[in-house]
């Protein structure tokens, strides 16, 4: 119908300009083409080349790929460690003591981790974990707010050769009996609440709600975000700090196989029983990075924010592993993108200098029906200050 404009038909192109083309890792559209015909021809030899350029290895790979529709299976025999990607190597460079993760809290608190710090808090948590007989192979369940003890507790379980499972912390107990049923873990991370849209979530409620039928799990650790009081059972639930506090700065990555499995992931349930999808350490870490990487066009000197929840796979790709692999600057954000007002979300852009937002169409929208003024005016606000 002529007379319904639909903008889900978008054909407008916006070239970026030639100072930018300049900069960037990916400069034209025909160096584009140049780098996806080349992907297709040969593509073991492509993502062989990739691999050697963006990750770290402990042992090479035999073979690159083994495709038997609908199974691949990618660098068989190649070893390596998804943590030490992530944070350790980092430490050999010019990045030690630079910027990993911006944290801030709905209610305003703010917290800054460097590549040197997130290392330090990685490896008390994995010394923290295998004190608690957790083993490579090992699966743990990760239901946390968006808070930087989060990504932590993922590179701890990496560290050790354990396959994480994050639920998104809004899903119900419930939804945790189904996925820790399915996967067998043996632990749960957690927090006694979260904060969002000025409200408390109860964490550690539901966790206590779902445990009951899960008789695999042996151990809770409960990372304290909130002021409230929440119950302890002795000898299953442990408070974060407690476990922490003794525990070691050092603590060697453990080198696992390619297809060794980094995390498993669950669909919401909204069509029928969550399926869990497992993701392997190599091949997924790999396109994370090099996404995260030229889709981006992620530099050394960006402020990158994501603003998925690490309970879903952006999150988990361009919150956590790809930019980190990358050695980026990552802005995490705990609460709503409404709260306490409409601007959160610019505020948070201005405060941290922001200069790579990836975000939601939902919140786009959003954003549209706020108006101009909001951004407009942290603009003419940021622009008086400069003067």
């Amino acid at each position: 119908m002529p007379e319904i404009t639909s903008i889900l038909k978008e054909r407008r192109l916006f070239k970026p300009s030639a100072a930018f083309s300049k900069q960037a890792h990916i400069k034209s559209d025909a160096e584009y083409q140049r780098i996806y015909k080349a992907s297709v021809k040969n593509p073991e030899a492509f993502w062989a080349k990739q691999a050697a350029e963006h990750l770290d290895w402990v042992s090479k790979w035999k073979k690159v790929l083994e495709w038997k529709p609908p199974f691949a299976k990618w660098f068989i025999g190649g070893k390596l460690n998804a943590s030490y990607n992530c944070v350790d190597r980092h430490l050999l460079t010019h990045r030690k003591n630079k910027a990993a993760i911006i944290w801030e809290g709905e209610p305003g608190d703010t917290r800054t981790l460097t590549y040197a710090q997130l290392h330090r808090e990685v490896c008390r948590m994995a010394n923290a974990l295998k004190a608690k007989g957790l083993k490579k192979g090992d699966r743990v369940c990760v239901y946390m707010p968006l808070v930087p003890e989060l990504a932590i507790a993922l590179l701890a379980c990496a560290r050790v050769g354990a396959t994480h499972s994050v639920v998104f912390g809004g899903f119900s107990a419930q939804s945790l009996v189904d996925r820790i049923n399915d996967q067998g873990a043996c632990m749960v991370i957690t927090a006694d609440g979260g904060h969002r849209r000025g409200s408390i979530i109860n964490l550690k409620q539901a966790v206590d709600e779902a445990l009951p039928k899960c008789p695999t799990i042996k151990t809770v650790i409960v990372y304290q975000r909130t002021t409230g009081e929440v119950p302890m059972k002795e000898g299953r639930d442990f408070w974060w700090h407690d476990v922490v506090e003794n525990a070691s700065s050092v603590c060697k990555p453990e080198p696992v196989d390619s297809e060794h499995p980094l995390f498993v992931l669950y669909t919401s349930g909204s069509t029928g029983k969550p399926k869990g999808i497992q993701h392997s350490t190599a091949g997924y870490l790999l396109g994370a990075a090099y996404t995260s990487k030229v889709v981006f066009d992620l530099k050394d000197s960006d402020v990158y924010w994501c603003t998925a929840d690490i309970g879903w796979i952006t999150g988990h790709t361009y919150v956590v592993y790809g930019p980190l692999a990358n050695g980026a600057t990552v802005v995490m954000y705990e609460g709503a993108p409404n709260h306490p007002e409409p601007d959160r979300f610019w505020s948070i852009v201005e405060k941290h200098q922001v200069t790579i937002l990836y975000t939601a169409p939902t919140a786009i929208r959003a954003f549209i029906k706020a108006g101009d003024d909001l951004p407009a005016c942290l603009l003419y606000t940021s622009d008086a200050a400069d003067e």
